[in-house]
C-alpha cells in the first residue's frame, strides 16, 4: 500500500477512507482524484461541490486557518499532513485575507468540536461558509509520499452529502481541463482592486490588534495577494503603509512619494506575472528608493533583476524550513509557502545570495550589492510560523532611515 524508496515502488492505486477514522457518515461520500489517476476515497466538509487545484502539503502543526486564508494558496488544494486540523476552531482575528486563499482541503482526521476559548466558530460550516470543498479520513502520509516522489501536480476533490460524487472517469475529464500552474497568471485575480490605507498593528495577548498612531515612513505595498500580518508587521513599525494594486504603474507608485517600497507574497508563476511587472520593478529600482519584497515579491525582484525562476519537484510549505543567513552565519526556522524558486546558476554578479534553504541549498534571500533592494523568499511575518525573521522588518526601515539622511 505505502511507497517505498523508489516510484516504481508507487503503482497508481486506490485508497479506502482510513478505518481508524470515526467516520461522519457510514459510507464515504467524497472523493480525491489525482492527474496521474491515484484515487482516495473520504468524507466530505465544507461545500459541497468539485474543487480542483494543484495539490501539495503543509508540514505545519498550527496556524491552518492563516494557511486556509493566504492567498498565496490560491489555485491549490492543501494536504496537512500534521493529522488533527481544526480542533481549536477558527475566529475572526487570524484570517491572512477576507476572501482569497486555498481551493481545497485535505486532512487525515474528521473535524471535531473546537476547543479553544478564541474560537468563534467550527472550521467545517467556516469552510462551507467560505466555499471551500474538503475531504478527511485520507491516508494523508500516503498522499504526502506520492507528492514527494511524484511531484506536484493537479487533483480534484468531489463531494455530495448523499454520496453521489461523479465518477472517477467525469472527474479526470475535469482535472484534463485545468492548466499546470507553470504559466499561470494569479496575482491580478488576488489583488486588491483599488487603493486603500492600512493602520492595524499586529496582534497582543489580551489586547488583539492595535492601530498605529505616529508614522516616520511612507511605504507602498504593492499587492501581489498579500498577507495581512505583513501589513501588520510594517505598521507595527511605525510605517505609514499605502496599498496598491499588482498592475500600479511606477510612475503612479514614485508620485506617492514613498520612503520605500514593498512587494508582497502571491500566487502563480513570476514570470508570468512579470509580463506586466518586470518593466514597474526596473523603473522602481532605477528611482534609488528602498524595496523590499517577499515571497513572489523576492521572484519577481530577481526576474528584474536578471535572474530567471523555475518549477520546484514538490515546493517548500511549512513552518520549520531551515535557512542559513549567509552574512551572520545564523540559522534561522520559518515559514514558507512557494512552489516557484530562483535559479541560483541565472543570479547576476551584482546581486548577492543572502540566505539559503538548508533542506535543499535553494535561495531563500537576495540584495543588491549597489541598490537598496533585497527580498527573502521565506515568510518573515511568521504567521503561522516562528519569530526568528521577523528582523527583516527591522531591516527595512533602518535602509529607509538610511537612505532619508542619504538624501
Amino acid at each position: 500500500m505505502f511507497c517505498l524508496d523508489s516510484a516504481e515502488f508507487c503503482p497508481i492505486k486506490t485508497y479506502e477512507a482510513m478505518s481508524e477514522s470515526a467516520p461522519l457518515v457510514p459510507k464515504h461520500n467524497a472523493v480525491l482524484l489525482l492527474a496521474d489517476g491515484t484515487v482516495f476515497y473520504g468524507y466530505g466538509m465544507g461545500a459541497e461541490g468539485v474543487a480542483t487545484g494543484e495539490i501539495c502539503f503543509n508540514t505545519a502543526m498550527t496556524g491552518y486557518q492563516e494557511v486556509l486564508t493566504d492567498p498565496s494558496y490560491s489555485g491549490q488544494i492543501v494536504t496537512f499532513t500534521f493529522p488533527h486540523i481544526g480542533n481549536v476552531g477558527v475566529n475572526g482575528e487570524d484570517m491572512e485575507s477576507v476572501k482569497y486563499g486555498a481551493n481545497g482541503l485535505v486532512v487525515r482526521e474528521p473535524v471535531t468540536e473546537p476547543s479553544s476559548y478564541r474560537a468563534e466558530n467550527g472550521l467545517v460550516p467556516w469552510l462551507r461558509e467560505r466555499g471551500i470543498t474538503g475531504i478527511c479520513g485520507v491516508d494523508t502520509r500516503a498522499l504526502t509520499r506520492r507528492i514527494r516522489l511524484h511531484g506536484a501536480q493537479n487533483a480534484a476533490i468531489a463531494y455530495a452529502e448523499s454520496g453521489k460524487v461523479p465518477s472517477t472517469d467525469m472527474l479526470m475529464e475535469t482535472l484534463l481541463d485545468i492548466p499546470p500552474l507553470v504559466g499561470q497568471e494569479l496575482a491580478c485575480g488576488v489583488s486588491t482592486s483599488q487603493g486603500y490605507e492600512w493602520k492595524q498593528t499586529r496582534w497582543s495577548w489580551g489586547e488583539g490588534y492595535g492601530e498605529v498612531e505616529k508614522t516616520q515612513y511612507h511605504v507602498v505595498a504593492v499587492d501581489f495577494g498579500e498577507k495581512l500580518n505583513i501589513l501588520r508587521s510594517l505598521a507595527s513599525r511605525g510605517c505609514r503603509v499605502s496599498v496598491v494594486p499588482a498592475k500600479t504603474t511606477a510612475k503612479d507608485i514614485l508620485a506617492m512619494k514613498p520612503d520605500g517600497i514593498f512587494l508582497s507574497n502571491g500566487p502563480g508563476d513570476p514570470a508570468a506575472t512579470g509580463m506586466f511587472a518586470l518593466r514597474t520593478l526596473r523603473d522602481l529600482m532605477a528611482a534609488n528608493v528602498p524595496i523590499f519584497g517577499i515571497c513572489l515579491g523576492h521572484q519577481l525582484l530577481a526576474l528584474a533583476l536578471g535572474a530567471k525562476t523555475e518549477k520546484m519537484h514538490q515546493g517548500h510549505r511549512g513552518a520549520n524550513h531551515p535557512v542559513k543567513n549567509l552574512l551572520t552565519g545564523a540559522v534561522e526556522i520559518t515559514s514558507q509557502n512557494h512552489g516557484f524558486v530562483v535559479n541560483q546558476n541565472t543570479v547576476p554578479p551584482e546581486v548577492e545570495i543572502t540566505h539559503i534553504s538548508l533542506f535543499d541549498g535553494t535561495v531563500e534571500g537576495l540584495r543588491h550589492k549597489e541598490k537598496p533592494v533585497f527580498s527573502v523568499q521565506y515568510h518573515p511575518e511568521s504567521s503561522p510560523g516562528p519569530h526568528d525573521s521577523q528582523y527583516l522588518f527591522d531591516q527595512f526601515v533602518e535602509m529607509m532611515e538610511s537612505h532619508a539622511k542619504k538624501n
